[in-house]
């Protein structure tokens, strides 16, 4: 994590930032301004991480991504002019980045994360993954939670999409309405009080929430686990398990090019995925091979305000974080927090 110099706020950046301040206060912006991010992966979620990270002020972003603009990113990649193909994704996004705000100073790196000394992540206080293979994710997280910094990771499938998060120990503040004591009088004895929320005065309270590894999250056994606990589980937590694994076999996600090889390895996966985690392959009915293809973006679109709205609250330490997995369904809609881990 790096060292942060106590960040200033110019009027200028006052006045850009004054719905923010009004929201979570002078001293949560203070701490995001003097916040460099990481940010992995440049396709239609990365983007949207991108610019809600770039108009909420960090001191810095860095976009990194080694693989060439296609033209299904036209369908969810908004900061990709029309007629980049064939350009590096996180370069072709460079110009529009930057003229979202230019106060921040945002780069890019066009190597791979898997090339990378780990050293590398100790420049920044946040990190972020997308797009990323599993062993990549826990690797990176491993060495975060180590250096003390927060770690996010998200994907998009489909209608189906994701983020986590691991802080370690995180501390944060909550505003919560002040609780005062008043009298009610000689009806229940002179000294009786009463407790009463008072709508116009708010106090900060201080709290500290512990997060498990990435590693942890994802290989919970769940044989032993009642039926009823399993149904509480969303089932996106195993949809993402066979996507991973997935995309460690083929070094792709699911692609509408191959559509019929690719629904048909999916239910191969399935069942073994879910065979090796302890639970019925029933569990994941063969209607789900059809809405994991591609990006959309709206999908997008929410899972991407959520993935930056924790990094925001993270870096700010502001407001409770979503502690650990948050799932979003297009198909109904839905979006749930859960926290999955084998302790």
């Amino acid at each position: 994590m790096v060292e942060n110099e106590e960040a200033v706020i110019s009027e200028e950046e006052a006045a850009q930032y004054d719905r923010q301040i009004r929201l979570w206060g002078l001293e949560a912006q203070k701490r995001l301004r003097g916040s460099r991010v990481l940010l992995v992966g440049m396709k239609g979620l990365g983007a949207e991480v991108a610019k809600n990270l770039i108009l909420a002020g960090v001191k810095a972003l860095t976009l990194l991504d080694h693989q060439q603009t296609t033209p299904d990113d036209a369908r969810s990649q908004f900061l990709i002019p029309t007629g980049s193909s064939g350009k590096n994704r996180a370069e072709a996004s460079l110009e529009r980045a930057q003229n979202l705000n230019p106060m921040v100073e945002v780069k890019v790196d066009t190597e791979n994360i898997k090339d990378k000394p780990q050293e590398f992540l100790t420049q920044y206080d946040a990190v972020c993954l997308t797009c990323c293979p599993r062993d990549v994710m826990v690797r990176t997280d491993h060495f975060c939670r180590t250096h003390n910094i927060k770690f996010f990771a998200g994907d998009i499938f489909g209608y189906h999409g994701y983020m986590f998060a691991d802080l370690g120990e995180h501390e944060f503040v909550e505003e919560k309405q002040k609780v005062v004591k008043v009298g009610t009088g000689d009806e229940d004895g002179p000294k009786t009080k009463k407790v009463k929320i008072d709508p116009n005065e708010t106090t900060m309270i201080k709290k500290t929430v512990n997060f498990c590894h990435l590693k942890e999250a994802l290989e919970v056994d769940w044989s032993n686990e009642k039926d009823s606990s399993l149904k509480r589980t969303p089932s996106d937590y195993f949809l993402l398990q066979v996507l991973l694994k997935f995309r460690t076999v083929k070094a792709r996600d699911p692609s509408p090019d191959s559509y019929a090889d690719d629904c048909e390895l999916l239910l191969q996966m399935r069942n073994d995925v879910l065979d090796s985690l302890g639970v019925k392959s029933d569990l994941l009915t063969d209607e789900f091979t059809s809405t994991c293809f591609s990006e959309l973006a709206p999908v997008c679109a929410v899972v991407g305000g959520v993935l930056s709205q924790e990094i925001v609250k993270a870096l700010s330490q502001r407001d409770p974080p979503h502690n650990n997995f948050f799932f979003f369904d297009g198909l109904k809609s839905i979006g749930i927090v859960d926290c999955i881990t084998s302790k």
